[in-house]
């Protein structure tokens, strides 16, 4: 019987593996060995101003546990459930075809109330960052 790429492909060995493992060795190898030498080769100057929590380039000020207005809290939602709507066009647009006119109109009911969550959110001023 000849040799066919196909019975190699299909074989599922321990040998198949050895490539997957050789890679992730030397990523792991080679992550450890950059941490390392950059803690050995870097400089070791500990001051003051550079054992202070660094945030965003904002000083420090005051306490962390002072109350934080609700709005912000509020856009991160709205953001990540508008955000994550739109993920589920992407199934619509890769197989718009074979989903025919019954897909169409159910993208449509499903923009219509994407649309209408939005003018919810607008008209209660959930937006409005002046209030």
């Amino acid at each position: 019987m000849p040799f066919s790429f196909l019975q190699v492909a299909n074989s599922n060995t321990t040998a198949n593996y050895f490539p997957i493992v050789l890679q992730l060795l030397f990523a792991v190898g080679l992550v450890t060995a950059i941490i390392i030498l950059s803690d050995w080769l870097g400089p070791k100057r500990k001051t003051s101003d550079k054992l202070q929590n660094f945030e965003s380039g904002i000083e420090m000020k005051g306490n962390a546990r002072q109350p934080m207005a609700i709005k912000y809290f509020l856009v991160a939602i709205l953001f990540v459930l508008f955000d994550v709507e739109v993920i589920f066009f992407y199934p619509y647009a890769v197989n718009f075809r074979e989903l025919g006119w019954d897909g169409f109109v159910a993208v449509l009911m499903f923009v219509g109330l994407f649309v209408a969550g939005f003018v919810y959110v607008i008209k209660k001023g959930a937006l409005n960052w002046e209030d």
